[in-house]
């Protein structure tokens, strides 16, 4: 049965909610079992320590996710705050703490950093072998060439998610609206290559592109990671495509106590009655982030170097 959401229309029989919160939990409670095993047999349980400079209010929650979906799975983790003024080399040093740190499997260190510190220099610094986040260019290369990595978590969380509810991708035109390195290009790599899910004709968009509606209206899967609200709209999407939200975006609503409410790339209400499978915001690709790199943290605490997936 498709899962419903609230909004003002009624949803479609033929269209599914990709429910991110469902599918993470089962893959949490997967890994609690497999670390309940690993402490039954007398091994440590998977260790992340996570860095989180300054209190922006969004890291402060994904963080705080973080930490509280490792103490459900059993794991061990470590939470590491600093001033927004701290020197570029006292977090580097910080970070070389960690990679020499045996206890410790997996090192985050949540983006966005301030202005004076060199983000690229900070993932250069995370030991390959811990970066379960996969910025580090030498995982980077891995996943482009196919080999085992860790691949970055909200690419990795939106496999998992296709692969959970058994979505079809041999040869389907999949369009990714953005190219960061955290999520279009990584994502338009996995979703070419010759795996399931794969096997995909990806065309890689962005701002600068020319035509997007008409590109957009020929994809049978869309991923929407541009980071403007409402950015796709009903007359990009053609009948029975998958969408896939990866936007996250604070607009404001003085409504809300907190001021402001979630909204995603792409208009939800609009486009859900031509979508057969779209991700909701919040409750779709976000949970999935938090998943894999938990799964991430798991591959690197067992030695299993990341994920072909």
């Amino acid at each position: 049965m498709p899962t419903l959401l609230l909004c003002e229309k009624p949803l479609p029989l033929h269209m599914q909610i990709l429910d991110g919160k469902l599918v993470s939990e089962a893959i949490k409670a997967q890994l609690a079992t497999d670390v309940a095993a690993l402490k039954a047999v007398g091994k440590k349980a998977p260790h992340l320590a996570a860095i989180l400079v300054g209190n922006n209010p969004a890291s402060e929650t994904y963080v705080a996710s973080k930490v509280k979906s490792c103490a459900e799975c059993g794991y061990d983790s470590t939470l590491l705050r600093f001033d927004a003024q701290i020197s570029e080399k006292h977090l580097l040093d910080q970070i070389i703490l960690l990679n020499e740190n045996p206890e410790v499997d997996g090192i985050l260190v949540q983006l966005p950093l301030p202005k004076h510190i060199n983000e690229e220099l900070v993932i250069n610094t995370i030991d390959p072998s811990k970066d379960v986040d996969g910025f580090h260019p030498m995982n980077v290369g891995k996943m482009v060439s196919g080999l085992p990595t860790f691949i970055p978590a909200t690419p990795y969380g939106i496999m998992l998610m296709l692969e959970h509810y058994n979505i079809p991708t041999k040869g389907k035109h999949a369009v990714v609206i953005g190219r960061s390195h955290i999520v279009g290009t990584p994502m338009s790599i996995l979703l070419s290559r010759n795996s399931y899910p794969g096997n995909c004709t990806v065309t890689l968009t962005h701002s600068q592109t020319h035509n997007l509606p008409e590109i957009c209206r020929q994809a049978d899967i869309i991923v929407a990671a541009i980071g403007r609200p409402d950015f796709v709209t009903a007359d990009m999407v053609k009948e029975g495509a998958v969408i896939i939200d990866v936007g996250i975006n604070r607009v404001e609503d003085a409504s809300r106590k907190s001021g402001f409410r979630l909204k995603g790339d792409v208009n939800f209400e609009q486009v859900a009655p031509k979508a057969s499978f779209i991700t909701p915001v919040p409750g779709g690709v976000g949970p999935m982030t938090i998943a894999a790199l938990l799964k991430n943290t798991y591959h690197a605490a067992t030695g299993l170097k990341g994920s072909q997936n």
